[in-house]
C-alpha cells in the first residue's frame, strides 16, 4: 500500500494518526521536526501527505505551496482551523482535501483512500524543481502555464529528470533519441541539446543542462551553474 507521510506537532494526535492508518495497513512516516520539512517529505517517497496548519516555525500554508511547486503529491489539510477563509487559502494552495478536528477516522480514511486513487493516473508525471514534466505528452507544466515540447526536447528533458545531477554521456543521449549510436551525427545530438537549453532558459526554469567538456551533459539546479 502507498505510505502515508504524516506531518503534525502534537504528539498525541500523531501517534493516534499514525496508529489509524497502521491498522488499515499503510506505512507511515510521522515528521516530527520543521527543519527542511518539505524536502524531508519528497525524501520520503509518501503517496499522501496529511498536513497539520499550526506548525512551530513554519505554517502548513508554507508547506503546502512549496511541496505543490516540488512535487506532484496528494495533500490532504487536517487542521483545528475551521474557519472558511483558512479552507479557502489551502484550497487555493493547492491542497486537494481540507478536513478540521475531530474528524471521524472513517471520514478521514474515505477522503485519504480517495485521493489515492484519484493520484493513481498521474505517475506519468515527472517531477523536476519547479515543474512537472507528462512523459507520455511531453507537456510542462511551471509557472502556472502548460507547454508542450517537441518530442525530442521531451525524450532528452525525461532522460535527465531519470538521473539529476548524474553524467549523461553522447552515447546514451544518442540512445535516447534514436535508439542507436551508429551513423549519428554528433551535431544532431547538439541541435536538440541547444534547442532544449533554449527553452529552459526562457521558461526560466530552476534547473539547467551542463556540459561537462569531452564528458557529457548533467542536469543541475541553476544556482549550482551560476556559481561556476
Amino acid at each position: 500500500m502507498k505510505k502515508i507521510v504524516i506531518v503534525e506537532d502534537d504528539p498525541f494526535m500523531r501517534e493516534e494518526l499514525r496508529e489509524i492508518f497502521e491498522k488499515e495497513g499503510y506505512p507511515v512516516v510521522c515528521i516530527a521536526e520543521f527543519d527542511h520539512v518539505t524536502d524531508n517529505i519528497i525524501q520520503a517517497a509518501p503517496g499522501l501527505v496529511l498536513l497539520d496548519i499550526n506548525l512551530p516555525g513554519i505554517s502548513g500554508f508554507d508547506i503546502c505551496r512549496e511541496l505543490k511547486r516540488k512535487a506532484m503529491l496528494p495533500v490532504l489539510v487536517l487542521t483545528s482551523r475551521d474557519q472558511m477563509k483558512d479552507e479557502l487559502h489551502a484550497l487555493n494552495l493547492g491542497a486537494d482535501e481540507y478536513l478540521t478536528k475531530p474528524c471521524r477516522k472513517e471520514r478521514l480514511l474515505a477522503r485519504a483512500a480517495n485521493l489515492l486513487r484519484r493520484y493513481e493516473g498521474r505517475s506519468q508525471l515527472r517531477p523536476g524543481m519547479d515543474f512537472l514534466l507528462d512523459s507520455q505528452t511531453y507537456t510542462l507544466y511551471i509557472h502556472d502555464r502548460s507547454v508542450v515540447l517537441p518530442p525530442n526536447q521531451g525524450r532528452l528533458l525525461e532522460a535527465f529528470l531519470a538521473h539529476p545531477g548524474e553524467l549523461m554521456k553522447k552515447e546514451t543521449l544518442c540512445m535516447v533519441l534514436w535508439g542507436t549510436t551508429e551513423f549519428i551525427d554528433e551535431n544532431a545530438l547538439q541541435v536538440n541539446l541547444t534547442r532544449l537549453k533554449k527553452t529552459m532558459r526562457e521558461l526560466t526554469m530552476m534547473q539547467q543542462i551542463e556540459t561537462v567538456r569531452g564528458l557529457g551533459y548533467r542536469l543541475i539546479a541553476k544556482e549550482e551553474k551560476d556559481e561556476e
